[in-house]
């Protein structure tokens, strides 16, 4: 197998609705007005958007998002609404293990956009690209077991819930959180629920 820096695939492409595309320079202004909106419904699950605090901290992110993708140790992927400047969310694939190999999608949506099917749309068309472009044999989520909205994305996209880990990680409360663990392999590639 090639080294992951030299494989070439598509650094973005299209559902639908979404135009969705590896991280670039000057997404930060966007990537930050689309957190800040967000920030109640994000912190309960996730720590990173408290480093959002200004237009530069996002710009600073976006950069080093671009980096990994590069370097290809993380595929974040910036969601836009086809034929705007309209920042849906970020998703990508995470956790990479390029010797399987295996991927793990992580997903979050504009509190204005929420309800409308997107990150569906997202994960569907990203779970296709990992196994179409990428050669997956493995595509997880993880989320904790509180976090209702996002286990029906997992269960709406078709992925089977495998397990759950108790008392796995420390959630941002500071108190003990499960994880469930969805996934898709190309044996059991399944079509999603409406």
């Amino acid at each position: 197998m090639k080294p992951p820096i030299l494989m070439d695939f598509p650094e973005s492409f299209e559902t639908e609705r979404l135009l969705i595309r590896s991280p670039l320079p000057g997404d930060g202004r966007e990537m930050h007005e689309a957190v800040r909106e967000s920030v109640e419904e994000l912190t309960p699950w996730m720590a990173w958007p408290k480093e959002h605090r200004t237009v530069e901290d996002s710009e600073a992110s976006a950069r080093r998002a671009r980096v990994a993708f590069l370097q290809r140790s993380e595929l974040r992927l910036h969601l836009y609404l086809k034929g705007t400047e309209t920042l849906v969310g970020s998703s990508g694939l995470q956790g990479i293990d390029w010797e399987v190999p295996k991927f793990e999608i992580g997903y979050w949506c504009r509190t204005k956009l929420t309800g409308r099917g997107y990150i569906t749309e997202a994960v569907l068309g990203i779970t296709e690209f990992a196994f179409d472009a990428l050669g997956a044999r493995r595509v997880e989520i993880r989320c904790d077991s509180r976090n209702l909205p996002s286990a029906r994305v997992a269960e709406r996209a078709g992925f089977l819930l495998e397990g759950e880990l108790h008392n796995n990680e420390v959630g941002t409360d500071r108190r003990l959180a499960n994880t469930l663990i969805y996934a898709m392999t190309p044996e059991h590639r399944s079509k999603p629920t409406s």
